[in-house]
């Protein structure tokens, strides 16, 4: 499913019209300004529970090698943002053991 797909099941599922849709799911989920994104960037967790968490995780300065040359590199830190499932999810799309 793609953006323009989740705002279309947003729009049905809500009765919303699809701009309405569309500005709910910026508001979320947008890069640059989006409150998940705002919240990462000032070092918060986004729990929602059932669905997952999403946080920030921070990697240390590292040796790596350019796979080119075989050379060894400098990495440098990092911090990326993560998602962890909750338990309702996986179990939601775990699949179903068949009776014997």
């Amino acid at each position: 499913m793609n953006k323009s797909e989740l705002i279309q099941n947003l729009a049905n599922k809500t009765k919303m019209t699809k701009a309405e849709a569309s500005r709910a799911i910026d508001a979320l989920f947008n890069p640059a300004d989006g409150i998940i994104s705002a919240s990462l960037k000032k070092g918060e967790k986004v729990q929602i529970t059932g669905f997952g968490t999403f946080e920030t995780r921070a990697r240390q300065a590292r040796t790596g090698r350019n796979p080119r040359t075989g050379r060894e590199i400098k990495i440098g830190p990092t911090t990326s943002a993560s998602f962890r499932p909750g338990k309702a999810l996986k179990d939601s799309v775990k699949p179903q053991a068949k009776g014997r």
